[in-house]
């Protein structure tokens, strides 16, 4: 039976409490001629420490979202936002409740959804301390909608480390590592109300699934595809569920094309889905992979594939689509100074490092989570920190950086998707004074909420295709379609 070597193994040695080294570099990253990195924040610990786990959100003001594991004024992780130039706010601070009711780490990040608060998941805390569902608005008001394990034996689920996904329903998908009928775990639907249905129990047999560290993806299909870190021929699983529960399981990794899928998967604009793998692969060190919605699996990379690992290893991140049609990502592990890596990769598996952290004391060690493309063109992605409890100028708390490659502007959704008639909400940039909205070149009516926001409706007529918005800066086009269903 093979040994996990990489994620929890690694962690535990860096975990609370911890303080060991897995290593120091001081060597210099060399950036790429078209791309400029940029360190934005340094965390200190009372404003957050080790965002662990999660990717960035952008809300409608035009500002990014995240969240820390620890750090923050209770020690217990933060929610925070910060403007595309780098100004960062701490909106919450968790455990601010006795016995941390209002929740504790969260390790994922957060979601944006139509009604525009924030929703997301804590790892523990709660009134069973065993985590949570929360919503926060921008300002930061934080409201605790479930706390896990409110049912004999848990078979509820506990401690989830998923971020949500909002379903065409309205209501709100996600999973927990733990808990349920079997003890590993749970896909669960719940509504905006705090009303929680458990759709399915994972059993960790060969035709399953067990333990889902990553969250779920909305398909053109209305399904969701999601990921177990183990179950199947225990190596993990690609899995599909419908709204009410019905889960088919669509691949198990064997350790050959992969092991232990830490990360979602992203729906990519070829109708593939694309995603990452923690170890396995040619080199045992992680792969990056494609998979039709039937479930056919082609291993696109496997890392350390270069001396050194130069090309990185062990991705705990899934990927993200940008608006040139390539994806993005990171490595914990591995490049030029060990400390990992942000490496870009096209649909038929050529990949190119971007960039290899420093380490601790440099610019960045352990890029546990993925990234985000802003409309502005930029990536934003964070590092984690080492030390616990962390001091500035003696330990690293964790940082966040963009990454400029020179893509141009453009806008998205909050989501893309829906019907003749219904508002779809249009996130960007320079809208004030725009003069027309085009689903797929077909003029909808439409209202700015403000520069960064606003609202259409599908016309008549319309197609699925990209969305345009012609503003006083000129014309911007959407980094995915916009679907439109019968």
């Amino acid at each position: 039976m093979k040994s996990k070597t990489g994620f929890f193994k690694r962690t535990r040695f860096l975990g609370v409490g911890g303080a060991l080294i897995l290593g120091i570099w001081l060597a210099t990253a060399i950036a790429a001629p078209a791309q400029t990195f940029k360190t934005l924040v340094s965390f200190d610990g009372t404003d957050g420490q080790w965002p662990f786990y999660d990717s960035f959100v952008q809300g409608r003001d035009g500002n990014i979202y995240g969240t820390t594991y620890t750090g923050g004024v209770n020690g217990a992780g933060t929610v925070f936002k910060i403007t595309p130039e780098g100004k960062l706010s701490t909106l919450y601070s968790f455990c601010g409740q006795t016995n941390c009711a209002d929740g504790a780490s969260p390790y994922a990040g957060l979601v944006l959804a139509t009604d525009g608060n924030f929703y997301g998941t804590t790892w523990s805390g709660g009134a069973n301390s065993q985590g949570t569902v929360f919503k926060i608005i921008s300002q930061g008001a934080l409201t605790t909608l479930y706390s896990f394990c409110a049912q004999p034996n848990c078979i509820d689920g506990q401690n989830p480390w998923a971020p949500l996904v909002e379903g065409m329903d309205g209501s709100l998908y996600g999973t927990t590592s733990g808990g349920g009928a079997n003890s590993q775990g749970t896909v669960f639907k719940i509504t905006e109300a705090g009303t929680l249905t458990t759709l399915h129990n994972f059993a960790g047999a060969t035709n399953d699934g067990a333990s889902p560290y990553a969250g779920l993806v909305l398909a053109t299909d209305g399904n969701f595809y999601g990921t177990s870190e183990a179950g199947g021929w225990s190596d993990g699983t690609v899995f599909k569920i419908t709204s009410t529960g019905n889960l088919k399981l669509l691949y198990s990794f064997d350790w050959s094309d992969g092991a232990w899928p830490y990360a979602g998967l992203v729906l990519a604009t070829d109708g593939n889905f694309y995603g990452t793998t923690w170890s396995g692969g040619a080199n045992s060190q992680g792969t990056v992979f494609k998979m039709t919605p039937q479930g056919a699996l082609t291993s696109l990379y496997s890392f350390c594939a270069q001396p050194s690992c130069l090309d990185g290893e062990f991705p705990a991140a899934g990927l993200v689509q940008a608006s040139d049609g390539n994806f993005y990502g990171t490595t914990t592990y591995g490049g030029a100074s060990g400390d990992g890596t942000v490496f870009t990769i096209t649909s038929t598996g050529t990949l190119t490092t971007l960039h290899s952290f420093s380490g601790p004391y440099g610019d960045g060690f352990q890029a546990f989570p993925g990234l985000l493309q802003g409309t502005n063109g930029l990536f934003y992605g964070m590092t984690r920190g080492w030390g616990d409890p962390c001091v500035p100028g003696t330990t690293v708390c964790g940082t966040i950086y963009s990454l400029d490659m020179g893509l141009v502007p453009f806008v998205t959704f909050v989501r893309n998707v829906g019907r003749v008639g219904q508002v779809a909400e249009i996130l960007g940039q320079g809208f004030t004074g725009t003069t027309s909205v085009s689903f797929n070149g077909t003029p909808a009516t439409f209202t700015v909420k403000h520069d960064t926001y606003l609202v259409a409706t599908v016309p008549a007529g319309a197609t699925t295709g990209r969305v345009t918005v012609a503003t006083p800066g000129g014309t911007l086009t959407s980094n995915v379609p916009f679907r439109v269903r019968p």
